[in-house]
């Protein structure tokens, strides 16, 4: 195993992690925490 299939394995490795962000970030199980993450700056205690 050389240095480029070291670095191809980091490039899938990091899509991988960046794709399961973003499904975790779209996800409708986090919408109702992340709506009321939203309106953090604009309640007014």
């Amino acid at each position: 195993m050389d240095i480029n299939d070291m670095r191809s394995a980091v490039t899938v490795v990091s899509f991988l992690v960046f794709v399961g962000i973003v499904a975790w970030a779209w996800s409708k199980r986090n919408k109702s925490n992340f709506d009321e993450a939203a309106q953090l700056p604009f309640k007014d205690d």
